[in-house]
């Protein structure tokens, strides 16, 4: 491998690392991609290259780290600009872009998590509670467009498909169903789960409801 190619240092049901696939592949770019075991033991390169977080998604472009997924996401749209771009044209529109995966950033996964962590009925409600009025703000950003930047599948959409993956795990567990609460939200999940580069990406929801209950053990909860 020379230093010219894109390297991706990737975990497979770490939907942080799906974004940046599913970015690549609405750009047409190539890249490499180094499966780590997070679990196991991180590789010296990961460590080297993201030595505050230690984690992935780590992308090595020229063998300079860029690192944070949103951020390598905005990294890529911006470094191949007119390969189908995915932010927005104007400052306003950008500025809007940046804010609503800040707030999935913030919310989703942990929302989430808070789900299949819980351990009482009470927090479980909770918890499910909290998780559902997240959708619903989200739904209210997308409003009655297809996508969240309107017309077209955008940088939005490609920071909160990939977390859809775990939906499956968070609706075993907290007994509720996105569909029901919120269809306008499980309707744009549906379609962008017809475009191939989101598809091609995401892995089956039950192998990730298989990897979260390896998770609950891990974490002692049955």
């Amino acid at each position: 491998m020379s230093k010219e190619d894109l390297l991706l240092l990737d975990f497979w049901v770490s939907p942080f690392c799906m974004r940046v696939k599913i970015a690549f592949a609405e750009k047409g770019l190539a890249y490499i991609s180094q499966e780590e075991d997070l679990l196991g033991g991180k590789s010296e390169l990961l460590l080297k290259s993201n030595p505050i977080y230690q984690k992935v998604p780590i992308l090595l472009d020229n063998g300079k780290p860029i690192v944070e997924s949103s951020n390598i996401v905005y990294y890529i749209d911006e470094k191949y600009a007119n390969q189908n771009p995915l932010l927005p044209s104007c400052a306003y529109g950008r500025s809007r872009a940046r804010f609503w995966a800040d707030f999935i950033d913030k919310k989703v996964y942990e929302g989430g998590m808070a789900i299949w962590r819980s351990t009482k009925a009470d927090e479980l409600e909770l918890a499910k509670k909290e998780f559902v009025d997240i959708l619903k703000k989200l739904e209210g950003a997308l409003g009655d467009k297809d996508y969240f930047g309107g017309d077209n599948f955008g940088y939005i959409d490609v920071i909160a498909i990939s977390m859809t993956c775990w939906f499956h795990a968070y609706e075993r567990f907290g007994g509720f169903k996105v569909d029901e609460e919120c269809p306008k939200f499980d309707a744009w999940i549906k379609r962008c789960l017809k475009r191939e580069s989101v598809a091609s990406v995401l892995p089956d929801p039950e192998k990730v409801y298989e990897f979260v209950v390896m998770l609950r053990k891990m974490h002692g909860i049955e």
